[in-house]
């Protein structure tokens, strides 16, 4: 398809075409930015883009999905007007500061990846050109390095001051597998998931509530408050990552009950991610589930990132018998993640769209999702 629009709009046949995934977090919600595990897996849906070099310093690049084109230089100071557009000249210019010569090329891109669902999109566009522009250019950038490309570009051309978890999984993705990142070190491990008689599907709330920047800055101050006040009894503690439920008692009476609170979900959330590896390891998907009510919880109620909605739609889960749901993302809206029996998934998504309808006059909509292979060239 996308090779075929490319031919119709730039009247000749595409050098290649690249493809890379969004992403879904299984477990580890606002870890990454405590030094802990984070444990997402690349999925079926994402960004196909196709590339032909032209021989110039210009880049023409149209969005299929919005039918908008722009044009800009690799050179160009200033980055397009496009919000879209932003991400493709960000990794032209991140991909240029990493020593790649970086020429003019043709492209059209499309995406299947829910926009504002919470399976980042975003990382998904970032990382399919900063793949294909590695190989297009010779850039011999490893594959760690344009998952930081793709960081990069969010930062510094799109005002967004995200961690690492999602164009590491939209670059390292593998089918079948999740993989458990330990966002202090950057090493990673993989992990099978591939849920016989299961299905995992999320839930879109179709609410995105506006505190969230705000909220999450917040959050981010009150864990290091934590820390600081943990390291001074214990100096080798950096991030909350280091630290137990022990070490929190001990420093209850110098912090904010709401500090507090916050950070006896990371510390407790730290502990679910490794409970959830090692149950997978055994093929145990009931303590997966398990784990996953109790990071909703926890997300829910010590970290309040939750909202009416998305308590909704896990109490559902719970009422259909669900395995294993919880708030998927920074929270405040979007989606719930859930692990649904195979003979329990119809009833569940009827009883769900009814119920959700019946109290807030919309249905969710239903994303059913596969775990799938990283960035590559099709």
């Amino acid at each position: 398809m996308v090779k075929d629009i490319f031919l119709e709009k730039f009247g000749v046949a595409a050098d290649g075409v690249w493809a890379s995934p969004g992403r879904v977090n299984l477990i580890g919600e606002h870890t990454d930015y405590n030094g802990s595990f984070v444990f997402p897996g690349a999925i079926d849906k994402g960004m196909t883009a196709a590339i032909r070099l032209n021989g110039t310093d210009r880049v023409r690049a149209y969005a299929i999905d919005l039918d908008e084109t722009t044009e800009f230089s690799v050179d160009d100071p200033q980055p397009p007007k496009e919000g879209w557009a932003k991400y493709i000249y960000g990794v032209c210019r991140e991909m240029g500061k990493r020593g790649v010569k970086v020429g003019g090329f043709d492209t059209a891109f499309s995406g299947d990846v829910p926009l504002g669902a919470g399976m980042s999109s975003s990382a998904a566009l970032e990382s399919v050109y900063a793949f294909a522009i590695n190989e297009l250019f010779d850039g011999g950038v490893d594959k760690m390095e344009l998952a930081r490309v793709g960081q990069a570009t969010e930062h510094n051309y799109v005002g967004v001051m995200c961690g690492i978890m999602d164009q590491f999984a939209s670059v390292f993705g593998k089918r079948g597998n999740l993989i458990r990142l330990d966002t202090r070190s950057m090493e990673y491990e993989y992990f099978p998931f591939d849920p016989k008689g299961y299905k995992l599907v999320l839930l879109d709330t179709l609410v995105k509530h506006e505190l969230a920047s705000s909220a999450y800055n917040q959050r981010r101050q009150s864990c290091e408050a934590v820390v600081a006040a943990m390291a001074k009894r214990h100096p080798e503690v950096k991030f909350l990552r280091d630290a137990d439920m022990a070490m929190l008692d001990e420093v209850r009476g110098e912090v904010s009950a709401e500090d507090a609170m916050r950070a006896e979900y990371v510390i407790g959330e730290t502990q679910r991610v490794l409970d959830v590896c090692e149950a997978l390891e055994r093929g145990d998907y009931q303590t997966v589930g398990e784990r996953m009510y109790q990071t909703h919880d926890g997300m829910s109620r010590l970290y309040e990132v939750s909202c009416e909605e998305l308590d909704f739609l896990n109490d559902i889960a719970r009422e259909c018998g669900v395995t294993g749901s919880r708030v998927m993302g920074g929270g405040f809206g979007g989606c719930t993640i859930n692990l649904v029996k195979d003979g329990l998934y119809d009833g569940f998504i009827s009883t769900a769209k009814e119920k959700y309808k019946a109290k807030y006059g919309k249905e969710p909509k239903v994303y059913d999702v596969v775990i799938s292979d990283g960035a590559r060239r099709l």
